[in-house]
């Protein structure tokens, strides 16, 4: 039988081998923009809309919203509507007076958010409705643990994605 000190290690384990798989990813999506001005993170350099500065910006943008969710549940990311679509697609845009400075500053800001969180966590158990949305299965559920999961997922996706940008934009590979 474990004792209640061996939970609260490997709980404490598992928050610490999520935080440092995560820092991980921000750091390879943070290689990608390294040494690059304002206009090169805006430039598009594949046939998609995605530039640098838009992707890490999403990525903020995302996480923050997914740690909303796990602190206030399905009310927090707000209605499936016309205008949060039209926001979501913007959160991959820079727009001309943003910095790349400012948008790494604002990544900087939720990622130290996220990791007081996860500190901070009762448990990553709780859970709670995902919610309505074309892309939800109604009725799913989400605990802590998978909603951090999914941000790690998606940072990284979008790391490889910012990786094929950079290399487009002047030959520089930032993962391998």
């Amino acid at each position: 039988m474990a004792t209640v000190g061996a939970v609260g290690t490997d709980a404490a384990k598992e928050r610490f081998e999520f935080l440092g798989a995560l820092a991980q990813q921000r750091s390879f999506l943070r290689q990608t923009v390294a040494g690059i001005s304002d206009e090169q993170a805006r430039q598009r350099t594949t046939v998609s809309d995605l530039c640098l500065g838009g992707l890490i910006k999403h990525v903020a943008v995302s996480e923050h919203s997914w740690t909303d969710f796990i602190v206030h549940g399905p009310s927090a990311p707000g209605p499936a509507d016309p205008a949060s679509v039209a926001s979501h697609e913007a959160s991959f845009t820079m727009l001309p007076d943003d910095t790349l400075a400012a948008v790494l500053g604002r990544y900087d800001d939720v990622a130290r958010r996220t990791e007081d969180l996860v500190r901070s966590l009762d448990s990553l158990d709780v859970t709670h409705p995902l919610p309505e949305a074309p892309w939800f299965q109604p009725g799913t559920r989400w605990s802590a643990r998978q909603v951090l999961l999914h941000i790690l997922a998606e940072t990284a996706q979008h790391s490889g994605h910012a990786d094929i940008i950079r290399e487009a934009l002047d030959g520089a590979k930032t993962m391998g």
